[in-house]
């Protein structure tokens, strides 16, 4: 990924860190070293591996990243993602039904419309984390 394209993913999301999202970070860190045997026991389950690499499959990708990153601020509707991503009404369709069946993003009527969000907190860490890491590499190669 350019370093254009990680600095509008950054920007899009809020990644103002407060002292309770740094405690949740350090604590999700500090969980997985203190369970390890839990960690063991999720890895020996293949099907909870399968279902890990969906979610991460999911995040993999800029246009879905870009959608994750604008519903991590509130709920939307396709037009608002639409405007978020720019790309084509049918392509964020095409993405949200993929978000949706890998659990990381549900879906209410309002309405006529549609309004998609998070599906929980987890996803908002791992989008968190992943661009605190993406930047700290960033700012190492400068």
């Amino acid at each position: 990924m350019t370093n254009q394209k990680l600095a509008h993913a950054t920007n899009t999301i809020d990644t103002t860190t407060t002292t309770t999202d740094t405690h949740a970070v350090s604590d999700f860190t500090s969980d997985l070293t203190t369970t390890s045997s839990e960690l063991s026991a999720y890895c020996a389950n293949d099907d909870v591996v399968y279902a890990a690499t969906q979610i991460f499959d999911a995040l993999s990708d800029f246009t879905r990243f870009q959608i994750l990153s604008a519903l991590g601020t509130r709920e939307r509707s396709v037009s608002e993602l639409q405007e978020a991503a720019h790309v084509t009404q049918s392509a964020i369709s095409h993405q949200l039904r993929l978000l949706r069946d890998r659990g990381v993003v549900v879906a209410r009527r309002d309405g006529q419309r549609m309004m998609y969000s998070i599906a929980d907190d987890h996803v908002v860490t791992l989008l968190r984390v992943g661009l605190e890491h993406a930047a700290e590499d960033i700012k190492s190669d400068v």
